[in-house]
């Protein structure tokens, strides 16, 4: 997850005001994240509504009582004690909604934050297997930390077994849980929100909550995230003072661009700091549809943006070193609001229905100064 360097001109100090308010913000959100606990009554896994309910109410009382726990009972050191430890603490049903099938979590320990996941990955979770990955969590003032990654399967005695379509349930010892992966597998773009020629890759579940459509451009060939709005978005776009058609995020920092050629809001930008960090709202790059993708579509269209990938790459966009895989992020990550400026200068400058006013919405074009 290496950020782009971006070279960005500085400007406005409203705008420099409000970007240093929301790091703050975001800051914030990073801290809560790790000893959350909620006084409120929560709904049952996968179940999203949008009937009112009172929010979750988090204090710092809570929270300096999680930092004070004694956590001299988990072997911090030992992946196999950690991994039972998280498995231990889950529910017996639990809903993933990344849509590359993260289930996230935090935890504090002595004091230090930790963060992993455990994943059912489309490669492999036929086979019997788990991803299991944590890592001390990366803050400002310390660097990045070795990251533990473990497959488990039934050498390990973890057992993964399929229920039903994307549902699993995952045994160790005395624990079993059933894991819900998030079932889009119906949902489709609106017609008004394509352009002629676009194709339709799948639904994307950022871990931040926001849902996107994750679209390619043969004739420019670039691909765009599309907010999906045929729900309720996770979140509430604010003006920014640079266009009426670039809006931001309040709770994510997700810039937005209101598509001349369509209706639709295209992601923009992300927030420089969010990714350095690798934060829930780093951008969607990490949420591809993979359970979602039919056949070689993915595949075809990375090649076509990058040929010399041919015989490199699965069909998922993974590199056979299994490893890495292709990243698509055609955003750029923004410092301070004035940096989206460019992005509304090139549109305008074009003819929508161009190649060019496309590739406006490229991260390359952009932090090439095009």
């Amino acid at each position: 997850m290496s950020p782009a360097s971006i070279n960005s001109t500085r400007g406005l100090s409203a705008l420099h005001t409000w970007s240093v308010a929301l790091s703050a913000v975001l800051f914030a959100t990073l801290l809560l994240t790790m000893a959350i606990v909620s006084i409120s009554e929560a709904a049952e896994p996968g179940q999203l509504t949008s009937a009112p309910q009172r929010p979750a109410l988090v204090t710092n009382e809570n929270q300096i009582a999680e930092a004070l726990r004694a956590s001299g009972g988990l072997q911090i050191s030992s992946p196999k004690a950690v991994f039972a430890y998280v498995l231990a603490s889950l529910p017996g049903r639990v809903m993933v909604y990344p849509t590359e099938n993260y289930y996230y979590f935090t935890f504090l320990h002595g004091g230090v934050p930790y963060a992993g996941n455990l994943r059912l990955d489309a490669m492999d979770r036929d086979h019997g297997k788990l991803h299991f990955v944590y890592f001390r969590r990366q803050t400002p003032w310390m660097g990045t930390s070795a990251v533990t990654h473990m497959v488990l399967g039934g050498s390990q005695g973890v057992e993964v077994v399929k229920l039903d379509q994307l549902v699993y349930r995952v045994k160790h010892g005395m624990s079993s849980v059933v894991f819900e992966l998030n079932n889009l597998s119906n949902l489709m773009p609106p017609r008004e929100t394509l352009v002629a020629g676009e194709q339709y890759l799948g639904p994307v579940f950022d871990e931040s909550g926001i849902r996107f459509f994750l679209i390619y451009n043969p004739r420019a060939k670039i691909f765009h995230y599309v907010l999906d709005e045929t729900a309720p978005v996770a979140d509430r776009l604010a003006p920014t003072g640079i266009s009426d058609r670039i809006s931001i995020g309040m709770r994510t920092g997700f810039a937005f661009y209101e598509d001349h050629r369509a209706a639709r809001k295209l992601l923009i930008g992300v927030y420089e700091e969010s990714e350095r960090l690798n934060t829930q709202f780093d951008g969607p790059f990490d949420q591809l549809p993979d359970n979602f993708i039919e056949g070689d579509s993915l595949k075809r269209a990375i090649l076509e943006v990058e040929p010399d990938l041919k015989n490199k790459i699965g069909r998922l966009g993974h590199y056979h070193d299994g490893a890495t895989r292709y990243m698509i992020a055609p955003y750029i990550r923004y410092q301070e609001l004035a940096d989206l400026a460019g992005i509304h200068s090139c549109a305008t400058a074009q003819t929508a229905k161009s190649v060019s006013y496309a590739i406006c919405f490229s991260s390359n074009a952009n932090e090439a100064g095009q």
